[in-house]
């Protein structure tokens, strides 16, 4: 995991100080950050790009994807997985978060009703293993940005926003375009969620893997996650895990956490930090 700590030294030492948004217990902070800095790039081949150098709750990482996948936009279906990630932004009665990324895989809103986008990936997925010359060979896309059907303003809108897939030599790659990246707590559950998502829809269309790579516009550390930064900079990385997918897996849709693990994972000691809101 060298390529994310080495864009995380790069902003922490010569990333802008700038004012953004989100608060912290209601006390607004400052971020340090760069616009599109190079991407990261793992070959997923390699290992499984989850973070080593703070632990990472990996269960809670599976919980997440697979309620993406679901469609669900109700944190009670978390809570349910003791999974409380998503606390911060719900309704504290109803568990609504409103047309998150749920909804926008699974619902999509249009001029002509609502697209299951997973459904049509899927699907896309294997014509173009059938055939390369296929016509969707390059719209294998994801998007969580819907402009016509946006959650409240307080809740966090399609921060991982545009994912394109390319099937080359019977290997599924990605390409992830995140808007917005809180390089400290979110973007090591990003990498790890959208490389798992990779392998996901890899088994079901019966193909390898390939890369993943992560791309940025706003990547950014805030002020109060200096010290934790500073902390995970002086350790050294470990070597990746192996991702373990059940056989039983042959469909999308109804996949178990039981059915998806990791083995051999090391990792240094967990490195907390307060999510601003």
């Amino acid at each position: 995991m060298e390529q994310y700590l080495t864009l995380l030294r790069r902003i922490r030492h010569h990333g802008t100080d700038k004012p953004q948004r989100a608060k912290v217990e209601g006390k607004s902070l400052l971020c340090r950050s760069l616009f599109a800095p190079e991407p990261m790039r793992f070959d997923l081949e390699a290992g499984f790009p989850l973070v080593t150098t703070k632990r990472m709750p990996f269960r809670q990482i599976a919980v997440e994807l697979l309620w993406f996948l679901s469609g669900s936009t109700n944190n009670h279906d978390l809570l349910a997985e003791k999974v409380r990630i998503w606390d911060a932004w719900a309704d504290p009665v109803s568990g609504e978060l409103g047309p998150v990324y749920g909804k926008q895989w699974r619902r999509w809103e249009g001029p002509h009703g609502t697209v299951d986008q997973i459904a049509n990936l899927v699907r896309d997925i294997a014509a173009v293993k059938a055939d390369p010359w296929h016509h969707a060979a390059r719209r294998l896309l994801l998007t969580a940005w819907n402009p016509g059907d946006m959650p409240p303003p307080r809740v966090p809108t399609g921060c991982h926003t545009f994912a394109q897939f390319n099937v080359t030599d019977g290997k599924l790659s990605c390409h992830l375009y995140q808007r917005s990246a809180d390089m400290l707590l979110g973007v090591p559950f990003n990498i790890a969620s959208y490389a798992l998502l990779t392998h996901l829809l890899a088994k079901v269309t019966g193909l390898g893997v390939g890369r993943y790579v992560h791309s940025f516009g706003d990547a950014h550390i805030y002020e109060n996650h200096f010290a934790q930064v500073d902390e995970q900079l002086t350790r050294t990385p470990l070597p990746p895990p192996r991702l373990v997918l059940s056989d039983d897996i042959t469909s999308i849709d109804g996949i178990r956490v039981d059915q998806i693990r990791v083995e051999g994972y090391e990792h240094h000691a967990p490195i907390k930090g307060d999510v601003a809101v």
